[in-house]
């Protein structure tokens, strides 16, 4: 049995092999962005990517998903460090933490990240995109003042996200540029045509050719005069250990006496709530971006995250959460399962212990190319016309996330969106109530019958219950699903119900639907 399911596990490797590349070559820059934001030691990020990419991606039901250090927990991070008044007493509030998160999933809290609404979260992932397109073009101009990976509206460097930008077309490195533009040029070109006129060379990324030819490019400059030369602030920056020195030597643990603090617990339960809210927010954003439509068990995930935070704090890590840049990375790289989350974290580690100093030799520029174009198939405009013909009940909250999470920050922008969702929901629900009604009719065919009879108002908040009694049909049952009664039918409602067609099949369930809109 055990031999099977590895057999099925790895059925893709083709596939998860090369997204493992592409989202290492990703995740290597954040990793050390995301520590210097944070005000914690390089290392720590590296950790972090690497335990939530082996341990967390292992443990994970998530198929697509990618964890690892979160910009989002940078400014809480960094004010708990300064408040508990060293590194390793907020090493001991993450292991706490990690505790607190196991124990959310034992009490299934994970069923929180069913209600976020689908709008939300499309808007969540069009923001993002955004994001990533501003904040990387000061550094694919070679302008890196400010923190690879820095995600909020004010960067490290004191100056916002479009004064950033600004800055960035003042203070342009040619050099840079140049290994920027040839990078772009290179994935672009690789993905679009030259896979598809010999998809025998399909198994090689095109953003790994990309950072290839970034070093080279790199190394041919340092003769080319001044101005053209890549200095290592315009590089990856692996710490690597001192001469006689091992990598232990850049670990750094808990110093446990601080549990003795209320502090410790006050910074622990913050970050617990946090990192889960984060977690929740981006395994469920992944899962709409999955080709497949899958569903990631939501209490597992708190599970596991929790035991990637307990570990990430016992040898001198960040907290974790699954990361929405890494996993969108991932699904656009084509993977298929958690094997690509597995490679990625093994990539980090091999190279953090082997080849630090080939690592260094990487332009931010080849990188920030990547995740420029990461950041416009997150944000097509394709998805901002859908969204629109949906309708204003759909298109406010979209829009507004989109707003505020670029004016703020990725969990302040979420509650605002949902503030707007709930209100078109609480205005319709006065006028409409909502009940649900299962109905279980005897053997047809030997197969049992089920029907479903929506209420007269269908919202997004009654996804959860409705997910989780989609989830619980039995396999070789028909079911009917008949909104006939129904005034009307939230459109997360309408997506939920038609991505179970593509559920049903895989469990040889018959579906038949009545006036459920397309």
């Amino acid at each position: 049995m055990e031999l099977g399911h590895q057999h099925k596990l790895f059925a893709h490797w083709r596939k998860d092999i090369p997204a493992g590349i592409v989202v290492f070559l990703v995740a290597l820059p954040l990793c050390l962005g995301i520590a210097l934001a944070s005000g914690a030691p390089l290392m720590s990020g590296l950790i972090t990517g690497i335990i939530g990419g082996i341990v967390v991606g292992g443990l994970s039901g998530s198929a697509l998903s990618v964890s690892g250090p979160a910009a989002g927990l940078a400014v809480i991070v960094l004010d708990s460090i300064a408040s508990l008044g060293s590194f390793d007493a907020f090493l001991a509030a993450v292991v706490l933490a990690g505790v607190f998160q196991v124990i959310l999933g034992y009490l299934k809290a994970g069923i929180i990240g069913l209600y976020f609404p689908v709008s939300v979260i499309k808007g969540m992932l069009a923001a993002i995109g955004i994001i990533l397109i501003l904040k990387q073009i000061p550094h694919f101009l070679g302008m890196d003042m400010d923190a690879f990976g820095e995600m909020s509206f004010r960067g490290t460097d004191g100056r916002n996200t479009f004064e950033e930008l600004i800055y960035g077309f003042t203070h342009i490195h040619q050099g840079a540029l140049i290994i920027g533009i040839v990078a772009l040029v290179t994935m672009l070109g690789w993905d679009n045509y030259i896979k598809k006129w010999i998809p025998s060379l399909g198994l090689i990324p095109g953003a790994l050719l990309a950072v290839i030819l970034g070093i080279v490019i790199r190394q041919l400059m340092a003769t080319a005069g001044p101005g053209m030369e890549i200095g290592m602030e315009h590089a990856v920056q692996i710490p690597i250990p001192a001469p006689g020195e091992g990598l232990t030597s850049l670990l750094t643990f808990p110093d446990w006496s601080a549990l003795s603090s209320m502090e410790t617990w006050k910074v622990a339960l913050v970050i617990a709530i946090i990192a889960s809210l984060e977690t929740l927010l981006s395994v469920e954003a992944v899962d709409k971006l999955d080709r497949h439509k899958r569903h990631t068990p939501l209490n597992r995930e708190m599970k596991a995250q929790g035991v990637g935070n307990f570990l990430s704090g016992l040898v001198g890590g960040l907290p974790m959460t699954a990361v929405i840049v890494r996993s969108s990375a991932n699904v656009e790289a084509g993977a298929e399962s958690k094997v690509s989350a597995i490679v990625h974290g093994l990539l980090l580690a091999g190279c953090v212990i082997g080849l630090p100093h080939l690592l260094n030799l990487i332009p931010l520029s080849a990188l920030a190319a990547i995740l420029l174009v990461i950041g416009f198939k997150l944000t097509k405009p394709a998805l901002y016309r859908s969204q629109l013909r949906n309708g204003i009940r759909q298109f406010l909250p979209f829009i507004t996330t989109i707003v505020a999470v670029l004016l703020t920050d990725l969990l302040t922008g979420i509650m605002v969106g949902m503030c707007v969702g709930i209100f078109y929901v609480l205005k319709t629900n006065y006028k409409t109530p909502y009940f649900y009604h299962e109905e279980a009719h005897p053997d047809r065919d030997g197969h049992k019958v089920i029907k479903l009879v929506l209420s007269e108002h269908v919202s997004f908040l009654n996804k959860a219950s409705l997910q989780l009694t989609l989830d619980h049909l039995p396999e070789n049952s028909d079911v009917i699903i008949d909104g006939s009664q129904s005034k009307e039918i939230d459109f997360d409602a309408v997506r939920l119900i038609h991505n179970f067609k593509e559920m049903a099949r895989d469990k040889q369930i018959t579906l038949e639907l009545i006036d459920i809109p397309d």
